[in-house]
């Protein structure tokens, strides 16, 4: 048996922490539109993200990393970007990468188009096109 065939068959379960599920909800529900597949009280939010599990995990404290925890691939990143924003999603401006594109989107070397934004916690999520 090679390495690759160990978890190579098997579905990913996406992990965010949250120390408020009443807002995380509100936004991931609410915000990002992905479908509440259980509120598993006081542990964590179970969410279908188009076939992949995200648990939304309740913590008591926590200090958010600087860089990308989860994103979403996406077909057309201009419109998502504007449907998000009109939601109350504020995109995130890094110095010398989007802070020319007037809506935050970065295009990578590879052509690949990036913008970021926070979740209520302040874990950085993406969405990118390719």
């Amino acid at each position: 048996m090679t390495n690759d065939s160990i978890l190579g068959g098997s579905k990913i379960v996406a992990f965010a922490p949250t120390t408020d599920p009443a807002k995380a909800r509100a936004f991931y529900e609410g915000v990002l539109g992905l479908r509440l597949v259980e509120d598993a009280k006081p542990f964590a939010l179970v969410f279908d993200a188009n076939g992949t599990m995200l648990r939304v995990t309740t913590v008591g404290r926590f200090q958010p990393a600087p860089f990308t925890v989860l994103g979403w691939h996406v077909e057309a990143i201009e419109s998502t970007v504007e449907q998000l924003a009109a939601a109350g999603v504020e995109f995130l401006r890094y110095p010398g990468l989007n802070d020319g594109d007037p809506r935050g989107i970065w295009t990578s070397p590879s052509g690949a188009r990036v913008a970021w934004f926070h979740d209520p916690d302040k874990n950085v999520l993406s969405l990118t096109q390719f």
